[in-house]
């Protein structure tokens, strides 16, 4: 069973190796130095922004980090992203990354997303929409989504996280039933 709990300072150095796995590397673009992780993390552990990072872990031993968040609470975001997709003010996005090199590859993505989108729906009742934009060439990344419930609801021109990829985006929805 997949459960969940919010990063703390002492989990930055394992995130700073997952983050340095090429696998992860590619696609989230991220400094993985101590600093840049105190930097990029911190406000979100300290609780200064609305945002949530969380360690996955299968029987107590964390392999994944996941990230939620409300759209509205991000306007700088949302707003690109509704010029091509409607995005409802109680909608969520989800992020989520493989740290674990021995559990990539293994059909774990969509259990994570499946996991993950049970706990945000008990975390955020009053949410009845996910939207995550995957980069298109992120192939992996959408096709969890998909496998795990997700539909394709668009297509995105958006700054990409790595500059290396074009801006278009596959807008994936899942809807609470």
């Amino acid at each position: 069973m997949i459960t969940f709990r919010q990063v703390e300072p002492s989990d930055y150095t394992l995130i700073g190796e997952w983050l340095s796995h090429p696998h992860v590397a590619r696609w989230w673009n991220q400094e993985f130095t101590a600093e840049a992780i105190e930097r990029d993390f911190g406000p979100v552990v300290r609780g200064e922004e609305p945002a949530e990072n969380l360690l996955a872990l299968e029987d107590g031993v964390p392999f994944a980090h996941v990230q939620r968040c409300r759209w509205i609470d991000y306007e700088e975001d949302i707003e690109p992203l509704r010029k091509y997709v409607d995005v409802p003010d109680d909608a969520v996005t989800i992020d989520y990354l493989i740290g674990e090199l021995s559990e990539i590859s293994k059909g774990r993505g969509p259990q994570l997303i499946r996991a993950f989108v049970a706990d945000t729906w008990m975390r955020y009742p009053d949410s009845n929409t996910i939207i995550v934009p995957v980069a298109a060439g992120n192939r992996p990344s959408w096709r969890a989504l998909e496998k795990a419930g997700f539909r394709r609801i668009g297509e995105a021109s958006l700054t990409p996280d790595n500059p290396i990829d074009p801006p278009l985006h596959y807008v994936q929805r899942l809807d609470r039933t």
